[in-house]
């Protein structure tokens, strides 16, 4: 039983590796940037539009919307980095319905990048909304013996987006390999399903959770009360 998609391996010379991980990670991004490519060439403003378009109008809208309702004042600033991570994490679990296909986001590698990505855009989004100086004094809010906290804080938390993550989309792997050696085919097909939707929800819970870390970066906090004029 594979644990992780790191351990097929299609090609090896010496040290160097090409493993499933990295073959299905490049091949959903080329996936990804062709479909985006296809749906958005002959995009309409008039009120007859094709079916792709009203589908990827939907799904930027939901994505905005929920966006906004995290507490982010300009949605459509982190629509390219969030939307991008959602459908990432989204199309990695909604390809396992093709054969031999495993999924990167079932590598604790992959699942790692991904949290590294949130790790860098949070400061880069709160520098870009607070400036540089009333982020970094964020991190001794509200006294300077906070620092030391609010530095663990933001690794501790990488590290959790990353195993649960990972987690998570292992475990659903390995449920559906276990019942495929003990029961008949029919019940996995029902797991299969049930897998599906437990990666649609991951990939919703791993952006939601980006959006709220962002949005509490770019937080601008009030350091001075309001002087009432006479």
């Amino acid at each position: 039983m594979r644990l992780s998609p790191d351990e097929i391996i299609f090609w090896q010379y010496g040290f160097v590796k090409l493993n499933a991980t990295i073959v299905f990670t490049w091949g959903l991004i080329f996936l990804l940037a062709v479909g985006a490519k296809l749906i958005t060439r002959h995009l309409s403003t008039d009120l007859t539009r094709t079916r792709w378009q009203n589908m990827l109008e939907i799904i930027v809208t939901g994505i905005e919307k929920q966006l906004g309702e995290v507490g982010l004042s300009q949605p459509r600033t982190y629509l390219g980095f969030l939307g991008t991570i959602f459908l990432f994490v989204a199309a990695a679990s909604l390809c396992t319905i093709f054969p031999g296909y495993e999924p990167p986001t079932g590598s604790l590698s992959t699942t790692v990048a991904l949290s590294l990505c949130v790790f860098v855009a949070v400061p880069f989004y709160g520098i870009a909304g607070q400036g540089l100086s009333e982020y970094l004094h964020s991190y001794m809010a509200p006294t300077p013996i906070m620092l030391p906290f609010n530095i663990i804080s933001e690794i501790s938390r990488t590290l959790a987006l990353a195993i649960r993550l990972f987690g998570n989309m292992m475990s659903g792997t390995m449920i559906i390999a276990i019942l495929l050696t003990i029961t008949p085919f029919f019940f996995p097909i029902l797991m299969t399903v049930l897998g599906l939707l437990t990666g649609m929800v991951q990939a919703y819970i791993f952006s939601i959770l980006a959006a709220v870390y962002i949005a509490a970066a770019t937080q601008v906090r009030v350091t001075k009360p309001a002087t009432l004029q006479e």
